[in-house]
């Protein structure tokens, strides 16, 4: 055995509190190194004859590693354990203290989950993992209110360059909800609403005011019931890494320098402020940008005030959560007394960082929900977009992705494919919309929150910031109706079955020098399986499968799995989606073929 390979720690994704009596356990070993991994388990406080073993289930390989997963229910919620790695007759017993070929005889050295509590217990909002959102940039969505429309307002579909603006508003998004309905979204994320002077409202003025431009408090409110009425959550944006230099503190500084009460809300490194030759200011900012100063979350004043804003939205305009600007920037103590102040305002709230990077470190329950998954998008894009990677590369990306974070913070993770800081989606796939149903396909049947940038579900395209940001088109003559009938259909697939939310996914074709994909939703009811052909050239794809009756998930027709083995021809970038429900007395007899699949994928 390569036991170089091997790898546990508790706590972080490789032990942790999935609900209040169950721990969640992986290790991972080299990949195809190991035939089988056992546990052993007991309450350090009994005897030794009192622990007990029980297999571990593989549940992913990437390109270097397996990763193998079980579930403990501790009675007493003290857990003790230890790994049994197995290679033909070959075994290693795997402990804190390293690996021995005997077995241990006291607990002494064993990994520990102390104790559960369930104060500790990972929980994100219930309705998060259902959730469908849909992005809104305001001032390009929708002019509602032309009363309230800026100086220099553009018409509208005009070009959009960094700083004009078209007279998007709050009002323009209440009268589009109907279209929101119809496509079947659930929740909204709303770029900034706050008063700022720029058009995408990342320079925040006044914290406890909506831009003038979109509207008031009162009509955010009154906005916020209305889509509430509908079953439509809303997301708020907030930028507590920087404020505006037009925020009345930041002013202050500006005029009286060092001697401004507000001089230690902000990070000087020199006075006087100024901008030096090479064009860094001497106070901290956003990347370089003087406009954008960074503030200082270590001053009580400054987290009082902070914290004061983010109870303020929830509590008095009934917001349902956060997504928080350069999240990654800001000090892990604000975020965990951020999150106690939201939850107590609303422990439904939803709290998503923008992190574009591993994000372990906020997704351990005190601090964020969830993040940016830009991780997924990479993979997808470099796959169906790019055509970097063969399926078994991809396969490999996706699996490393599934066992990073716990489960809860998987579920709450935000799947994007497009934002208002990347290139849109069907201008990355070269217009070819074969291509970005294949990549929003997969969006939405895989793990986590999927989410639709404005006006991608009717064909808008657009190159880098600020390009991607054009007016939303509403004339229907203009708008890819085939396009936007695709995503309705696609989001109501997502909200019939149960295992899109949040059953297990598995990978059953993948292979190197292939682009062929097949993979499996399931739970204890259902299997859904999706195939895809990525590929200029119509291909056929089998897979094995068996129990249930098998019909296409869209059209309800059934489908021929005789012998087992399920075999589908697809025109190029075409798909197959085909779903099974059993009774649960066929759960059984289906499983084992079921890990059968799931431990011989390529």
């Amino acid at each position: 055995m390569f036991l170089e390979a091997y790898y546990h720690r508790p706590k972080l994704n490789w032990a942790y509190a999935l609900d209040e009596t169950t721990i969640q356990l992986r290790i991972r070993t080299k990949r195809d190194d190991v035939d089988a991994v056992r546990i052993f388990h007991g309450d350090k406080c009994l005897p030794w004859s009192a622990m007990t073993e029980a297999p571990m289930t593989r549940i992913v390989s990437d390109e270097r590693y397996d990763y193998w997963e079980t579930e403990v229910r501790p009675p007493y919620r003290r857990l003790c354990y230890g790994f049994i790695l197995c290679k033909g007759e070959e075994r290693r017993w795997a402990t804190e203290n390293g690996f021995s070929e005997g077995a241990p005889t006291q607990h002494l050295g064993l990994y520990e989950y102390p104790v559960l509590h369930p104060e500790d217990v990972f929980k994100i909002p219930a309705w998060v993992k259902d959730a469908v959102f849909y992005q809104v940039f305001v001032d390009r969505f929708a002019n509602g209110d032309p009363a309230i429309d800026p100086p220099n307002v553009q018409p509208w579909g005009g070009r959009p360059e960094y700083d004009n603006f078209f007279g998007g508003d709050l009002q323009g998004v209440w009268d589009k909800l109907d279209h929101l309905s119809e496509l079947g979204v659930t929740a909204i994320y709303f770029n900034p609403l706050f008063d700022a002077p720029a058009n995408h409202k990342y320079d925040t003025r006044d914290y406890l005011k909506v831009d003038p431009h979109f509207g008031s408090n009162d009509l955010l409110k009154r906005l916020v019931q209305a889509c509430h009425d509908r079953g439509i959550r809303v997301m708020l944006d907030a930028v507590f890494n920087h404020s505006g230099q037009t925020f009345r503190p930041f002013v202050d500084v500006l005029e009286k320098g060092a001697e401004s009460r507000y001089a230690d809300w902000f990070l000087v490194r020199k006075w006087p402020l100024r901008v030096a030759k090479n064009g860094i200011p001497t106070y901290e900012t956003f990347a370089f940008e003087p406009t954008m100063p960074k503030l200082n979350t270590a001053n009580p004043e400054v987290r009082s005030y902070l914290l004061d804003v983010a109870r303020y939205w929830i509590e008095e305009i009934g917001a349902d959560g956060w997504r928080l600007d350069v999240a990654n920037e800001v000090d892990h103590s604000f975020w965990r007394e951020f999150r106690k102040v939201v939850k107590q305002a609303n422990p439904e709230a939803y709290i998503l960082g923008e992190v574009w990077h591993d994000s372990i470190m906020w997704l351990q329950g005190d601090q964020f929900d969830g993040v940016m998954n830009y991780p997924f998008a990479n993979a997808v894009l470099d796959f169906f977009v790019f055509g970097h990677h063969d399926a078994r590369r991809f396969a490999d990306r996706v699996s490393e992705l599934l066992v990073r974070y716990p489960k809860q913070a998987l579920e709450a993770s935000f799947n994007h494919l497009g934002t208002h800081d990347t290139v849109r989606l069907l201008t990355l796939c070269k217009g070819d919309k074969r291509i970005m149903r294949l990549a929003v396909l997969f969006q939405f049947t895989f793990a986590g929150v999927p989410c639709i940038y404005y006006g991608d579900e009717i064909g808008m395209d657009g190159e880098f910031d600020p390009d991607n940001r054009r007016c939303m088109e509403w004339d229907h003559s203009r708008q890819d109706r085939e396009l936007f009938i695709f995503h309705r259909d696609v989001i109501a697939l997502r909200k019939k079955y149960s295992s899109l939310r949040s059953g297990a996914f598995n990978f059953l074709r993948a292979e190197e020098r292939d682009t062929l994909l097949a993979y499996e939703r399931s739970d204890g009811s259902e299997r859904i399986v999706v195939l895809m052909n990525p590929d200029e050239d119509t291909r056929e794809i089998a897979v094995p499968l068996s129990g249930g009756r098998w019909s296409d998930a869209f059209t309800g027709q059934a489908v021929d799995v005789s012998g087992g083995i399920c075999k589908v021809r697809l025109d190029p970038y075409g798909f197959q989606v085909i779903a099974a429900t059993r009774a649960e007395a066929d759960v059984q007899a289906v499983d084992g073929n079921e890990k059968a699949n799931k431990e011989g994928v390529s």
